[in-house]
């Protein structure tokens, strides 16, 4: 079971198809996209490197990305893929921790990583006479890995400290891929996949499963996202599909570039990697219509641990039910949930405690750290860190993680729901929630809100959570900033807030 036979499966059924462009430029078919991988594997392999060693990827996304991705599983190698917003030091600590043997990066990376690679890990650039003969070598065959085999070590964020190496087997992206096609969408040459986001995370694995219908993967001339460069896009591409963060779907609907963009070519618009509150939901399904797909998982659990399908979310908003509105759906196919108590123990329906998840997706552990792994993957089941609910039919409802929770008074209190009531306020672009420690009940309540045209007024904010949550868990105080702290992945870094709030107090 080696991940690499799904590009080789679609460049030998469908050769002549598209298989990357940018923007409107053909730059591969299936047939050339597919013989790069095997020389590029070829190429791994004159370096002397053996099945089982690491590579990392420090690329910005580019039209050799997924061939080098898969090159390295065809060589049965391991890929740990970078956040290319990282700083060289970040990636050179993966580099270290996991004894990688070389590095792929793209040239703007390439002068901060010489500084701080260290021996075993070779670097070689994207278009250098390195990379250039790996590219000409003759082509490498696929390795026979077998499915619990490590394919891909997910760096977690590090927004609690040093990032963790998720080990991902061959498996695991296999079930993935496989369940994208029977949960999310029956793909086909054709499709269109378009990357907006970094290919070193969800757009990426999302990938796998559209290089193994062999759908047409198209990046962005400007390499980034943009609302107007995306409606410029589908006017090129149709039957597209696109991962965005609920920042970049609230970047789309404000933004006028994208007002004129033929929706009727968008076929799913993937939402994750954050909470997507119900104000965006609506306003995404009164843009858009029913092309909007919610769904939960994390590094640990790739891609995703629960969904919210296109026909549930659309019926769901257009009845008005925000509950369920906001969930984030059902278990995925032959993925087992479950809400559990400190002990362990599953609680009944409606309760709130930590989301466990068990299936096939779920990593092996935690690269050189059996503590966290044992910790983590207790009783044979994934510990998210995250809080939820599930209702009598199954549904996920999520509310924060267990570490973002704020406890005043003795009580619970999830920024979550405040975050869904401010960005209710026509003033707010976002809003983020914190808990800061308070001599007299513990903690208090935290508010950061970036407002939409430059101004905001606080005291109506203030109101609004008084119409529409207990007094308690209102903000006692208010930030009022310029952006917030995101990872790569659009995930607003609250430590990062924690910090400031410290810092400027």
């Amino acid at each position: 079971m080696n991940l690499a036979l799904l590009l080789d499966a679609a460049a030998r059924s469908f050769p002549r198809m598209p298989a990357l462009s940018v923007a409107d430029r053909p730059i591969y078919d299936y047939a050339a996209y597919g013989a790069l991988a095997a020389r590029l594997a070829g190429g791994l392999e004159a370096l002397a490197l053996a099945p089982g060693d690491r590579v990392v990827l420090a690329m910005t996304n580019n039209a050799e990305y997924l061939a080098a991705l898969f090159a390295i599983w065809r060589a049965g190698l391991v890929a740990a893929p970078a956040n290319a917003k990282l700083h060289a030091r970040e990636i050179a600590f993966m580099a270290a921790d996991c004894a990688a043997k070389l590095c792929l990066a793209t040239p703007d990376l390439a002068e901060g990583l010489a500084r701080e690679l260290a021996p075993p890990t070779r670097l070689v650039v994207l278009g250098d006479d390195d990379w250039r003969r790996m590219a000409q070598a003759e082509p490498g065959r696929i390795a026979a890995s077998r499915g619990d085999d490590l394919a891909w070590l997910f760096y977690t964020s590090g927004t609690t400290g040093r990032p963790k190496g998720a080990m991902l087997s061959h498996r695991n992206l296999m079930t993935m891929a496989t369940l994208y096609l029977a949960d999310v969408d029956a793909l086909a040459p054709g499709d269109t996949h378009l990357h907006l986001a970094a290919q070193s995370h969800a757009t990426g694995l999302f990938g796998l499963s559209h290089i193994a219908k062999a759908t047409h993967q198209v990046l962005p001339a400007s390499g980034g996202f943009s609302p107007g460069e995306l409606a410029d896009l589908l006017r090129l591409h149709a039957r597209a599909s696109f991962f965005v963060p609920p920042t970049g779907l609230r970047r789309m609907l404000r933004d006028p570039a994208f007002r004129d963009a033929p929706l009727e070519n968008i076929r799913t618009v993937l939402l994750g990697a954050a909470p997507v509150y119900a104000a965006d939901l609506k306003a995404g399904y009164a843009a858009l219509g029913p092309r909007l797909w919610n769904g939960y998982g994390q590094g640990e659990s790739p891609c995703t641990i629960t969904a919210m399908p296109k026909s549930l979310l659309a019926a769901a908003i257009a009845a008005g039910d925000e509950a369920r509105m906001v969930s984030v759906g059902l278990a995925r196919t032959g993925i087992e949930v479950a809400v559990v108590d400190p002990d362990d123990r599953p609680l009944p329906p409606g309760e709130v405690g930590e989301v466990a998840v068990r299936g096939d997706t779920v990593m092996a552990g935690y690269w050189n750290l059996p503590e966290a792994t044992a910790t983590a993957l207790r009783g044979g089941w994934l510990h998210t860190g995250d809080l939820g609910a599930l209702d009598a039919e199954g549904f996920l409802s999520l509310l924060d993680r267990s570490k973002d929770l704020v406890i005043s008074g003795g009580s619970n209190i999830y920024p979550r729901e405040i975050e869904d009531v401010l960005l209710e306020h026509p003033s707010v672009a976002e809003a983020a929630v914190i808990g800061a420690p308070d001599p007299e009940w513990g903690e208090s309540v935290v508010a950061f809100v970036v407002p939409l045209d430059g101004r905001i007024d606080v005291a109506a904010l203030d109101a609004l959570c008084l119409q529409r949550i207990a007094r308690y868990k209102r903000p006692k105080h208010w930030r009022v900033v310029d952006s917030l702290p995101k990872n790569g992945a659009g995930k607003v870094l609250k430590r990062a807030l924690r910090e400031l709030y410290e810092t400027a107090d």
